[in-house]
């Protein structure tokens, strides 16, 4: 099985040792190629270490080949790339909006592009997108980093369809808190300055901080409960992972549902009446 993983920190690198350690294939890549060089060291051939710049297209296409090239096909892409950018909405500032949806959307866009064309040949495929628990849930200061994710997700509803009748299975995996980088180097915040917001956003980029590196979630659990979907039969379209991102998910889908149901009365009246 041939898995291609942004792999440079945190999942993606913990994904990338398992799955090596099970003897398995593995394209490995980040922006800086010596960050994952190092997974190649005794893997006999095993891990093909890769530059790639998800928003760089150039270098989509060119990585792509280079794995086809190396290993023939991609039997699972693990869409990894991205990072957390936190601010109110109203605070938010646009260069920095506008490169979290390069990088956390159109780049996963572009990549997973690239890839289909094989996977489709083949009738076979498992692309997993890492959205997060912010990808079905908008909380407080975080609105551009959950909007990236929204996409996503709604994306992959799209591409579940369609892929479903070509063997291509389509899983989003939501995290929680991890005790990752993401809440410490990787994570962009624009400060809250508007006393308006203290209470909601501010608050929601203090508690983000403070609890980087006392996160409950293991990486490497976490990277294991991926692998295991890899050898579903029919993986399930999400998988939430820890206990707070679960509770955090059903309780706002069962309010929503609940919501939507209460109002079916409003929603039925808006159309056009029965012959």
């Amino acid at each position: 099985m041939v898995h291609h993983l942004g792999c440079s920190t945190d999942f993606g690198l913990e994904l990338a040792k398992l799955v090596l350690a099970r003897g398995w294939r593995a394209v490995v890549t980040a922006r800086d190629k010596d960050r994952v060089a190092d997974l190649a060291e005794g893997a006999d051939g095993r891990a093909l270490p890769l530059a790639l710049d998800v928003t760089d297209a150039e270098a989509v296409r060119v990585g792509v080949e280079a794995a086809l090239a190396q290993f023939g096909r991609i039997d699972v892409l693990v869409n990894n790339a991205g990072y957390g950018y936190q601010a109110s909405v109203e605070e938010g500032e646009d260069a920095e909006i506008r490169a979290q949806f390069d990088a956390n959307v159109f780049g996963l866009f572009a990549l997973t592009r690239a890839v289909l064309p094989g996977m489709r040949a083949r009738r076979h495929g498992h692309i997993i997108n890492i959205t997060s628990v912010a990808g079905l849930v908008g909380f407080p200061g975080s609105g551009y980093y959950a909007a990236s994710k929204h996409a996503v997700e709604g994306w992959s509803d799209a591409l579940a369809v369609e892929g479903a009748p070509l063997g291509i299975k389509v899983t989003c995996v939501e995290p929680g808190p991890f005790r990752t980088d993401w809440a410490g180097r990787s994570l962009k915040q624009t400060p809250n300055r508007i006393a308006d917001y203290a209470e909601t956003a501010g608050a929601r980029l203090k508690m983000t901080s403070d609890g980087s590196g006392k996160q409950a979630g293991d990486p490497v659990r976490a990277a294991q409960a991926m692998i295991d979907l890899t050898e579903q039969l029919n993986p399930p379209r999400h998988l939430v992972l820890g206990a707070w991102g679960h509770d955090a998910v059903t309780k706002r889908m069962q309010e929503r549902l609940t919501e939507i149901e209460s109002l079916r009365d409003k929603a039925l009246a808006t159309d056009y009446p029965k012959d």
